[in-house]
C-alpha cells in the first residue's frame, strides 16, 4: 500500500513539473534575460562601424586584411555565420535573428545546447551574486575565445609543499609561488 502511495505522489510531481514548465514556457515568447557583464572588446575594435561604416559586405570567404590575427578554429565557418554583415554591431542567429553582443550566449547555445542548459542553471560558467538574489553571469566569451574557444594546455603545478617542511621556514620574497589562479584566468587572445 506504502509503495503504491509513493509512486502515486511520485508521478504526481512529475507531471506537475512538466506542467508548470510547459506553463512558464508558453506564458510569452519573450527570449529569457540573463544579468551578464559586458562582453569583453578588443581594444579599438567595438563598436565595429567605426571602421565597417559605408564598407561594401563582401561574403566571399578569404583570408582577410585586417583581421590578419583572427584564424577562425572553431568549426568549418565563415565570419557571418555569426556576424550579422548588414549591422557588425551586431550578432546573428542561424534563424537570422538579430541579436547584441550582450546576448551573445543565445548564438553559442545554437551549436552547444547541453554546455548552454548548464551555463543557465549555474553549473558551467562563472556566477556571482546571491543564491537568492540578484545574480551576474560571464558570457561564453569571458573565458573563450569564440574563435578558438578550446583552452591550450596548462603547465601542470609543482605539488604542494609538505607543512613540516615550512614550519620554521622563513621565505625570501622571490621563494613564495605565484596564486595560479590570477595567472590562469585571463583569456590568452591570438
Amino acid at each position: 500500500m506504502f509503495k503504491k502511495r509513493g509512486w502515486i505522489i511520485y508521478i504526481g510531481f512529475f507531471i506537475s513539473s512538466i506542467l508548470i514548465t510547459s506553463l512558464s514556457l508558453s506564458a510569452g515568447n519573450e527570449t529569457p534575460e540573463f544579468p551578464v557583464l559586458p562582453p569583453p572588446f578588443s581594444e579599438g575594435i567595438f563598436p565595429c562601424s567605426d571602421c565597417h561604416a559605408g564598407m561594401q559586405v563582401n561574403t566571399t570567404r578569404r583570408e582577410l586584411e585586417f583581421h590578419e590575427d583572427i584564424k577562425l578554429k572553431h568549426f568549418d565557418g565563415w565570419c557571418f555565420d555569426c556576424h550579422n554583415p548588414s549591422d557588425r554591431d551586431t550578432l546573428r542567429l542561424a534563424s537570422g535573428k538579430v541579436i547584441s553582443f550582450k546576448d551573445s550566449e543565445f548564438l553559442c547555445g545554437q551549436c552547444h545546447g547541453t554546455i548552454f542548459r548548464d551555463w543557465k542553471a549555474g553549473v558551467h560558467g562563472k556566477r556571482t551574486g546571491m543564491w537568492n538574489g540578484k545574480k551576474e553571469y560571464r558570457l561564453c566569451v569571458h573565458c573563450h575565445w569564440p574563435h578558438e574557444p578550446k583552452f591550450k594546455p596548462i603547465k601542470p603545478l609543482p605539488p604542494p609543499t609538505r607543512p613540516e617542511d615550512i614550519k620554521y621556514r622563513v621565505l625570501r620574497p622571490d621563494e613564495i609561488p605565484e596564486n595560479p589562479l590570477e595567472s590562469t584566468l585571463h583569456m590568452e587572445k591570438k
